[in-house]
């Protein structure tokens, strides 16, 4: 698809529907539901409020906002306006806060208020805009500012290639790294992926239990129903299994998006609604690869198949993805029409088919860099290829499958073995919810995995008979020599496990 060199993404995103359709409901909140001239009137009275601010175009403004219309609001509004929104998790600690606030210069904040405590204490004097609450001494509410802002005005003069927003990373494995994107990058993930690989139709009705703030959830809820006039329902709360089967059954969405541990934490819920009472026709699953066996089990209880898929913050959304109608779970698809991968060894060398290595992925929604961060961006972005970190093997119908990340994989007798390949032999026992593996030295100071266990509630297994579970099913070398049972495992926001820290518990 070829963008005209002037280009303002909120202007086309909102755009198209206010021509199309406008009465159409856009967004349905826990307050409300908001029609696309609804919307429109919204990101155009913020945009002229930042305006009215002093804010200046490329300047930045942190957003720190639970899935409400007014995260839409204030992302399409400043991009709008030509200013940068900065979309950070809204899980994070204060400190995490002052270094974003410092390395992107923002010019304001925009908080809801439940998480007003966590970010007021670093905010110092930027101006603080609170969402559905009362404002600090020097600040403005959300709605106060909507109210005064002017609607009709004109888009700013961006080009395609502008800076649009950025997204940090989770910063799981050190500091989190601001993550560059550009005006074209929203709508190239629709017509990439959403609309010929998802299939996404005006008539839908999307929930991502993957919020806005996380590139996944920002495709899913906002670029996605956007793009083709569907209707987005966003949940401000964390998505447990009571609430998102609360909106499946009431709110009826056609198109469900989650992650693995979310689709494992249903399928283990009670009080999970049978396939009747719903009205599914995609279920999409990104963040982490998707264990077979839950796949298998969602679709078997369900009816609906999980498509799984890979993207990252770097390439916005899904670039390697299942199909329709012909999902192999285990495998995490085929490239996305209009992105190019290939499999390198540690050396950048093609390796053969059927063997591991590093995917590198090539596409036009690839970040130019990471802000403020020249040795990261090196590192990452080489030339028209991005590293993912992940390590995958291609079989030889093409498809390709999960191994880990390169960070960690484990040689074991000199053998590189997939830890992700031991979770989902251990989550085929009834009584495993989670597992996450990790490598331990030996007596002999031989690596070898370690599993650490999450049960599902009132089940009991021991030790030995999930390892002889996992022999069962894998070459034996490949069993965790030690596995220890917990009550929940570490993980980022976005459902990511943190296995470093679980290697921490080992030192």
């Amino acid at each position: 698809m070829e963008l005209p060199r002037d280009y303002n993404a909120a202007s086309d995103l909102i755009g198209r529907n206010l021509a199309a359709r406008p009465d159409k409901v856009a967004i349905v909140d826990d307050n409300g539901s908001y029609t696309y001239r609804d919307l429109a009137e919204r990101v155009d009275r913020f945009a002229d409020a930042l305006r009215r601010l002093g804010i200046q175009q490329e300047q930045r403004i942190l957003l720190c906002l639970l899935d409400t219309v007014d995260f839409p609001t204030a992302f399409l509004g400043a991009i709008k306006a030509g200013i940068v929104p900065v979309a950070v998790n809204t899980l994070l600690t204060s400190a995490d806060y002052a270094f974003m606030l410092k390395d992107s210069r923002a010019k304001a904040i925009v908080v809801s208020a439940p998480l007003l405590p966590t970010l007021l204490p670093v905010a110092g004097d930027v101006p603080v805009i609170v969402s559905g609450g009362d404002p600090p001494p020097n600040g403005r509410r959300f709605a106060d500012l909507l109210a005064e802002g002017q609607p009709g005005g004109a888009a700013a003069p961006t080009t395609r290639d502008d800076m649009c927003f950025w997204l940090y990373s989770s910063g799981s494995t050190g500091a989190p790294k601001g993550t560059v994107h550009l005006q074209s990058h929203l709508i190239l993930t629709a017509e990439l992926y959403a609309k010929p690989v998802l299939g996404i139709r005006e008539d839908d009705v999307v929930f991502s239990a993957a919020k806005l703030f996380f590139a996944y959830g920002l495709g899913n809820a906002l670029t996605f129903p956007f793009a083709v006039g569907a209707t987005a329902i966003l949940l401000s709360e964390r998505p447990t299994p009571a609430s998102v089967s609360r909106i499946l059954v009431e709110k009826r969405p056609t198109i469900f998006y989650g992650v693995p541990t979310l689709y494992a934490a249903l399928l283990a819920y009670p009080q999970l609604p049978p396939k009747e009472k719903l009205n599914l026709r995609r279920c999409v699953s990104a963040g982490e690869a998707l264990p077979e066996d839950i796949g298998r089990r969602w679709s078997d209880r369900i009816g609906v198949e999980i498509l799984d898929g890979i993207g990252s913050t770097e390439m916005l959304h899904i670039f390697v993805s299942n199909r329709p109608g012909a999902v192999r779970y285990g495998t995490t698809g085929y490239p996305v029409p209009g992105y190019e991968v290939r499999l390198v060894d540690e050396h950048g060398m093609p390796v053969p088919r059927g063997e591991v290595g590093e995917l590198q992925v090539s596409g036009p929604t690839s970040a130019p860099f990471y802000w403020n961060n020249r040795e990261r961006s090196q590192a990452t972005f080489l030339g028209p290829w991005t590293r993912s970190g992940d390590k995958y093997v291609q079989n030889e119908d093409g498809s390709f499958t999960y191994c880990g990340r390169t960070d960690d994989m484990l040689k074991v007798g000199g053998i590189w073995v997939s830890p992700f390949e031991v979770e989902a032999a251990l989550m085929t026992h009834e009584a495993v919810l989670e597992a996450a593996v990790i490598g331990c030295e030996d007596e002999a100071k031989l690596v070898k995995p370690k599993a650490f266990v999450v049960l599902k509630p009132g089940a009991k297994v021991d030790a030995e008979t999930l390892q002889r579970h996992v022999k069962d099913r894998l070459a034996p070398y490949k069993y965790p020599r030690w596995i220890e049972f917990i009550d929940e495992l570490p993980k980022t926001a976005t459902g990511k496990i943190q296995r470093f820290k679980l290697r921490g518990r080992t030192a």
